[in-house]
């Protein structure tokens, strides 16, 4: 009998585990979006729709003598275009009224500080009131961004609205003497929150405050200001992927201290049988970090955190836990102590201990009084089966003192002090400045000889000890059409501090590429919101400087939504690092052929939009910049896509500017397999290299192989070589991407193919321009969209499928390593069998189109040689 009792129990348990994993996300009762400025209502990235604020009943509301105006910023460079470029501008109190429902809610306030018209983005200083909390105080938005290097971020508060009340926001320029002051707003946003998420509930638990023998209630009285939000050991969450409640969970990792750290990723479901779904999302819980294996190195080592915060305020920490791993599955497995600047916070951690199993979550609050600017969390385990500690999330808020304050002096910039004033009142002043300037004179005097001679000492001694990157720049002049020189004021100069702390101090499980060049990074910036890029290149290689900076010049000036953006670079003690936008989803040839097959194979219309992309940003490249830009190293892996899988070219150290009058001859630099046959040969360089090159790339994407695979047969080692053969044959259809079966409409594939082939023609004046390239490949994409959807009006199949070809698999052979840049490849290239080909006038015997293609146009140049 007690045996069925315990099954009935445990199915009882199941069931009610089953019916909670399954509750649906939070629908807050008020979700306001305003974009204050905006002349019409607006969508932002995420999708979110974006209210004006012109057109809402929410206002603003000001006095009649003094109105606000609606500014566009006087920079509209960024990728978050809502709410961040326009805002709401006065030099008079102005106040917005949200008629919302009682109860506790999020109040996200969003700054971009730029110049608006006349109004300097240095002289807005403000204070925000909601009620009676005071959310900011004298506050300067310019001075926060400036200080954490960022364009734009937000603020986030939560405060409760008690009933028959309104929430209303109260922007108030602070008093100066030249009263050129103003106060501004760029977007505003009201979430419902769940009861109690943040707060007590009612005669239930304290929150335990750390250091004190009480515990300290958080009520409804109290306003609260998020100050970090983490994912810890897991990547940052969208708003659009929280619970409902739009919050941004970031990476950890720049905030992390031990470098020997390890991380935990398991899509086991989770079950929120002790704490709301809504709490945090599961991937929250899925993830984690721990310390390792190492009992040795655990027992003397703790895992830790440092973040920082403003000083004089009492802070709530938020400590996510959850076992999803089966090992730990018993009181005792894995046990901690949990210390908050450096006092107890719990004795005895033990996630299992307080939930029963694995895969339930959890959290722990605690209350901090932080005196200095941090605050530290640092887990230490204690002797159990595991001699492990885990944490999987961490949520930090400031709560507002007894007066309701939550504002705190703005960050200090290391900026020259000002001249000291002379009183024009005081006595004897004219006298004494006579006499002052009497000594002075005398004192200057002999001041003078003694920096001269301090000054011919130094510039004796800077000749013998110039800096390897400046005497490299001198002993090269003159070998370029513009001078090599690190434009400061185009882009940010980073401190090798400051790229060490984004990388972990180059850790290696941060590396996301690697090559010839040296080793990408992915680097966390801005306390880990703003994740980078960060190419570390081989310091050792004089060709390294040339490229590094030759990136850097054509960076800093080139702006295309498909070309990288250059963030900065650092340039101490001999290091010569890139800092980039950082793309999520790899390169183009990571999805194509990469070992790992991390990525799901891209469909043709992504491949379709891929090449586009590309071509569109070498096209800039060719035609809209003042002189010619020339990439010289289009490939795959130069191909970039962003987390929308928008195509950016990348890696210009090889780049050279082309005047329209001139054909370049220089040394033959490339990678193997892409080089144009004709560069190779005489070593003309034009965009029709480039060209060349992008005809690779568009095989490459049908074919699903690399540029050169020396383990195939001689006459399918080069991929153009072979492409060439294969359509002279009639036989390309039987060897592209098995992926591709039956996906790729006829008409589509026959133009697709035709500008593939057009572009490694042997001479440069029979291939095609790339703006000529970009508009066929737009022409196939409507090709491919139309075929759809008359396919889609008699297939009732949820995808469309054209007729099946049997293919020949090519996708199981294990491709080697490209070969990535080769510094100097010679004229000798031109003699290997892999470049050249005398396949001509190739036709195309297997496709009927009854659709027409025009002819490509060409374009010739005059030449005349310039320097390498």
């Amino acid at each position: 009998m007690e045996k069925y009792s315990v099954i009935f129990l445990i199915s009882i348990l199941q069931s009610a585990i089953f019916v909670a994993s399954e509750q649906p996300a939070y629908v807050p009762t008020d979700n306001i979006t305003l974009n204050c400025g905006a002349p019409t209502d607006l969508l932002a990235n995420d999708g979110r729709s974006w209210a004006a604020d012109k057109t809402s009943n929410f206002g603003p509301f000001e006095s009649p003598h003094n109105k606000s105006q609606a500014y566009e910023a006087d920079t509209q460079d960024g990728s978050e275009t809502v709410p961040y470029m326009t805002a709401r501008v006065s030099r008079s109190e102005f106040k917005y009224t949200f008629p919302v429902t009682s109860g506790q809610k999020f109040v996200r306030l969003y700054f971009h500080p730029a110049s608006y018209e006349e109004n300097d983005r240095s002289k807005a200083f403000f204070s925000v009131k909601a009620g009676s909390f005071t959310l900011l105080k004298n506050f300067s938005a310019s001075l926060v961004a400036d200080s954490k290097g960022r364009n734009w971020f937000f603020r986030e508060f939560c405060l409760n609205v008690e009933d028959n009340e309104v929430l209303d926001l109260v922007f108030t320029p602070s008093r100066s003497a030249s009263n050129d002051t103003y106060a501004f707003i760029n977007g505003i946003e009201i979430v419902s929150m769940p009861t109690n998420l943040y707060y007590t509930p009612p005669d239930s638990r304290y929150v335990r405050f750390v250091g004190q023998s009480s515990p300290f209630p958080v009520e409804n009285d109290t306003a609260l200001e998020m100050a970090y939000r983490l994912n810890v050991g897991g990547q940052s969450i969208s708003p659009n992927d929280d619970t409902g409640l739009f919050r941004l969970w970031s990476d950890d990792i720049v905030y992390s201290t031990e470098i020997s750290y390890f991380t935990m990723n398991n899509s086991v479901p989770i079950n929120y049988t002790m704490i709301p779904r809504y709490t945090a999302p599961a991937i929250v819980y899925q993830t984690a970090r721990v310390m390792g294996p190492s009992p040795a190195y655990n027992e003397k080592h703790n895992l830790s955190w440092r973040l920082p915060v403003g000083s004089g305020f009492k802070y709530m920490v938020r400590l996510h836990f959850c076992e999803p791993q089966d090992p730990v599955n018993s009181p005792g497995d894995r046990t901690f102590k949990v210390f908050i600047n450096s006092q107890t916070a719990e004795e005895n951690a033990d996630v299992i201990m307080w939930i029963g199993h694995g895969r339930v979550p959890i959290f722990k609050d605690y209350v901090v009084l932080v005196s200095k600017e941090y605050i530290t969390i640092d887990l230490h385990p204690i002797p159990s089966k595991l001699h492990d500690v885990i944490l999987n999330g961490i949520e930090v808020f400031k709560l507002s003192n007894s007066d309701g304050n939550l504002g705190e002096p703005n960050p200090e910039l290391l900026v020259a002090p000002p001249p000291p004033s002379v009183s024009s009142n005081s006595a004897g002043a004219k006298s004494k400045k006579r006499s002052l300037l009497i000594a002075c004179v005398g004192c200057a005097a002999g001041l003078i000889a003694i920096i001269s001679l301090l000054v011919c000492m130094v510039v004796r001694r800077q000749r013998k000890g110039t800096s390897w990157l400046c005497r490299w720049v001198k002993q090269n002049e003159g070998k370029s059409t513009r001078t090599l020189l690190l434009p400061d004021e185009l882009c940010r100069h980073f401190s090798l501090d400051e790229i060490k702390a984004a990388t972990n101090n180059f850790h290696d499980d941060l590396v996301v590429g690697k090559g010839g060049f040296g080793k990408v990074y992915k680097g966390f910036m801005d306390e880990g919101e703003k994740i980078v890029a960060i190419k570390r290149l081989n310091r050792e290689s004089s060709q390294g400087i040339r490229e590094f900076l030759t990136e850097i010049e054509m960076l800093s000036q080139l702006r295309h939504v498909h070309l990288v953006s250059l963030i900065g670079y650092c340039n101490e003690k001999r290091e010569m690092i890139l800092v980039y936008d950082f793309m999520r989803n790899g390169t183009l040839s990571d999805h194509l052929y990469g070992t790992s097959f991390a990525y799901d194979p891209l469909t043709w219309k992504q491949r379709l939009e891929i090449c586009k992309g590309a071509a569109t940003g070498l096209n800039y490249l060719h035609t809209e910049v003042r002189h010619t830009v020339i990439h010289r190293d289009v490939k795959t892996s130069n191909i970039l896509l962003d987390d929308k899988f928008i195509a950016k070219v990348s890696d210009f150290g090889l780049s050279k500017e082309d005047p329209k009058d001139k054909v370049i001859i220089t040394g033959i630099k490339g990678t193997r397999g892409y080089l144009d046959p004709e560069y190779a040969r005489g070593h003309k360089l034009t965009e029709k290299s480039d060209v060349y090159a992008f005809g690779v790339v568009l095989f490459e994407v049908l074919y699903a192989r690399k540029a050169v695979n020396t383990k195939l047969p001689e006459a399918q080692m080069s991929l153009a070589h072979w492409a060439k053969q294969c359509i002279a044959d009639g036989t390309l259809y039987k060897v592209i991407d098995p992926y591709l079966i039956g996906k790729i409409a006829p008409e589509c594939f026959k133009v697709f193919v035709e500008i593939a082939e057009s572009c490694i023609a042997e001479v440069g004046t029979d291939r095609p321009s790339m703006n000529d390239v970009m508009e066929r490949l737009g022409f196939a994409i409507e090709l491919q969209q139309a075929a759809d959807a008359e396919m889609s009006k008699t297939d009732s199949a949820s995808e469309c499928r054209y007729p099946d070809i049997v293919f020949p698999v090519a996708r199981d052979v294990d491709f080697d390593d490209e070969s990535e840049v080769d510094s100097e490849l010679d004229s000798n290239v031109c003699r290997v069998g892999l470049l050249d080909s005398d396949i001509n006038g190739l036709s195309y015997p297997t496709i009927d189109s009854s659709t027409s293609v025009d002819t490509f146009s060409s374009t010739t140049n005059n030449i005349k040689s310039i320097g390498n």
